[in-house]
């Protein structure tokens, strides 16, 4: 049958958006598509408190908003700019393969290869072979299909806590109940224990259904939480007596956030299979990997009959890879994971002096420039109060009311972490200068100094939202 199109169906739509017309939206065009287009909630939740300013230049630790303010970025895209915003060199290294074939499966990847050999040169152990991806999650997703089809078992084990991603697979062994109770049933045979404690871990190993642990070497959206000493490398040890893998997510600690390459290594642990995205792409491109040994690789994909059994159509592709190797040579070239040691030693410090001034913070917690403050949470009155909210939206307001003093008025980009949102992460490119770091500190100072507690801290939310309505 011979299909037929009017000129109405194939010509241009009314209002269709060019690239340059899209630059060139207000802010309040760029909060209407999203809350028509997008994601309506995640809109108003920013507008809130302001959150939704439309941002147009960047370079380094700094962004510039339409109106020509200066901000200074501490949220650092929840790790994924160790290298800061627009690296002159990683997009030199766009403009230097834009030319070559960028997705092209009839053939092996040039860059592709030479990226994985890099991988495997920075990795701690063994780890060898490489599977290229897009996100944190798509590594998760893919090493846990590693895990299961080289062990034959069907068992997986995980922290209460943690966050490995929403797609289905990450969500499964990601410990939060609120994102996982809507899309269950989630994969079955999982199962969860504390972070941090060996004892539980053993007695979920000692049966030897579970096909690995995996598990962040910090939780990052736990609330920057750092286990005992020891933990990682004797949960190792563990996997090995029971024939289970050990996954360690560097997703968002590694390539030199925590003052060391990757987090895991102040453990001495080696990992089966390590998970890595976020800086991997050095804050141009998304790039995502899970990286394992020659042995295990070959239980589960070895042979030709094998090759095409976990893919992705972008992984690897030629912009993505050239972003990953020169994200790795300004890693060696600037030594950044000297430079987050140095300066986070110097935040960590500046942040529990704090603590010992003002009871608003409960807890101080960090390794290098990934850092968390935890704050108390309001009760009694305060939290009836609050903006008349309930109870349960008070206990995740903690956080938000102090990064949005630190953006409004400081001009100083922060935000909650998932699973604690009474803790605001800090986590800069990690070539921030103490003067900088200064800057962040003076701010937090101002606030808590002003705002004896959470009613005030509150009441000045208030305004901010007030305002943002009145705007509107």
């Amino acid at each position: 049958m011979k299909i037929s199109f009017t000129k109405e169906q194939s010509s241009r739509p009314a209002g269709l958006v060019s690239l340059n017309e899209a630059i060139e939206q207000s802010r309040g065009q760029v909060a209407e598509n999203h809350k028509t287009y997008l994601n309506a909630g995640l809109a108003m939740m920013l507008g809130m408190l302001d959150f939704n300013k439309k941002f147009v230049k960047a370079s380094g630790v700094y962004v510039w908003d339409n109106e020509g303010k200066q901000y200074l970025d501490f949220l650092g895209a929840y790790g994924a700019l160790n290298h800061g915003h627009n690296h002159p060199k990683i997009l030199a290294a766009m403009e230097q393969v834009k030319e070559m074939p960028n997705l092209l499966q009839a053939s092996l990847n040039t860059l592709a290869g030479a990226l994985a050999k890099n991988l495997a040169l920075v990795t701690p152990g063994a780890l060898q072979r490489s599977f290229l991806c897009n996100s944190g999650a798509e590594a998760v997703e893919g090493a846990l299909k590693l895990a299961r089809a080289a062990t034959g078992r069907q068992g997986l084990i995980y922290c209460e806590g943690s966050f490995h991603g929403k797609t289905m697979g990450a969500l499964s062994v990601t410990g939060r109940e609120k994102y996982q109770k809507i899309f269950q049933p989630l994969l079955p045979g999982l199962e969860s224990v504390p972070f941090g404690d060996l004892v539980a871990l053993e007695s979920k190993l000692k049966d030897k259904n579970a096909a690995a642990f995996i598990v962040e070497p910090i939780q990052g959206e736990g609330g920057i939480i750092i286990p005992p000493a020891g933990y990682l490398s004797r949960a190792g040890e563990l996997c090995a007596k029971y024939g289970s893998l050990l996954i360690i997510d560097e997703i968002q600690t590694g390539f030199g956030r925590t003052g060391a390459m990757f987090a895991c290594q102040y453990d001495g642990a080696t990992p089966d299979i390590m998970c890595l995205a976020k800086s991997l792409g050095g804050g141009i491109m998304p790039v995502g990997a899970y990286i394992t040994t020659d042995e295990i690789w070959k239980k589960a994909y070895g042979g030709m009959d094998k090759a095409l059994l976990h893919t992705s159509t972008f992984g690897g592709n030629t912009w993505a890879a050239a972003a990953g190797i020169a994200a790795l040579e300004v890693i060696y070239e600037e030594n950044l994971p000297e430079q987050a040691r140095e300066s986070g030693a110097y935040l960590l410090e500046n942040l529990h002096n704090l603590k010992q001034k003002y009871p608003l913070i409960k807890d101080v917690r960090g390794r290098g420039l990934m850092a968390g403050i935890e704050f108390n949470q309001p009760g009694g009155l305060a939290a009836k109060v609050s903006m008349g909210m309930s109870g349960k939206l008070s206990e995740e307001y903690m956080g938000s009311l102090v990064a949005g003093e630190l953006l409004n008025k400081y001009c100083i980009i922060t935000a909650y972490t998932l699973n604690n949102p009474n803790v605001i992460r800090l986590e800069p490119p990690l070539n921030i200068t103490k003067k900088q770091i200064d800057v962040l500190i003076q701010a937090l100072e101002d606030i808590f100094s002003t705002h004896k507690g959470f009613l005030s801290v509150a009441a000045s939310g208030v305004k901010t939202i007030l305002k943002t309505m009145i705007k509107k």
